[in-house]
């Protein structure tokens, strides 16, 4: 199954980043039509908004073990 027809929560965070890059990398070669343009655009959107959740979450959980440790400020 290709990555673009998995949902974005069924994907792992690198496999959502290599498909942010080919989403890039199409829209750089300015090869799409209107359609495509569209729809690549709706998806970096929604690949974009997982990725920055699971990065503030896995923030703040680094954050959390830092805490209990007593490593933090």
């Amino acid at each position: 199954m290709r990555m673009e027809n998995k949902k974005v929560d069924e994907l792992s965070y690198d496999d959502a980043v290599k498909e942010l890059n080919s989403i890039l990398n199409s829209l750089q070669d300015e090869a799409l039509s209107i359609d495509q343009l569209t729809d690549s655009i709706k998806r970096a959107s929604e690949l974009l908004e997982s990725c920055n959740s699971r990065l503030t979450s896995t923030e703040q959980k680094v954050n959390s073990v830092i805490k209990k440790l007593g490593l933090g400020d």
